[in-house]
């Protein structure tokens, strides 16, 4: 792999890999390193040859993220730091736009790291479930269990507020 390819690569996906690593881990910083860090081994299999090509490359670097994310969540909940603090703003729709991304992440993060992760890729990435079984290396069935398993929580929650 040269180096030039393995740039093109990262500057057409960066964007989308960092919005979908700060949706699943809810921090934008750790999401920039988590991507990084999947770039990282993404290039180390490709200059080894360990990447196949089954798959496309964004889907491939899709599930890399995802996994890295995924570990990310495990630690942090064996860990259970406390949330960030609220930062002060301007306007009042600033500060009503942040409480219910705030609020959403909230009910996000109660879901299991799973159907949370197959909910931002399918309604917030935009993949389909295909995709998204591929991404997460189970069958389309089981991706499309986790989403109506998750819809159903969100539901739940939404008729107990």
């Amino acid at each position: 792999m040269r180096e030039l390819e393995f740039a093109e690569i990262v500057r057409a996906t960066a964007p989308r890999l960092v919005r979908l690593a700060a949706r699943l881990v809810g921090d934008a910083a750790e999401a920039e390193d988590l991507v990084q860090e999947a770039y990282l081994r993404a290039y180390d299999a490709m200059a080894a040859g360990r990447f196949d090509g089954r798959s496309e490359v964004g889907t491939w670097l899709y599930r890399i993220v995802t996994n890295g994310a995924l570990d990310w969540l495990r630690r942090k909940k064996r860990r259970a730091t406390p949330p960030p603090r609220e930062v002060a703003s301007d306007g009042a729709h600033v500060v009503e736009a942040r409480a219910a991304l705030r609020a959403l992440g909230e009910w996000l993060a109660e879901l299991p790291p799973d159907q949370r992760t197959a909910l931002v890729l399918k309604e917030l990435e935009g993949l389909s479930t295909a995709e998204i079984a591929e991404t997460l290396g189970i069958s389309e069935g089981a991706a499309e269990q986790l989403l109506v398993r998750g819809r159903a929580a969100l539901r739940k929650r939404r008729d107990r507020e």
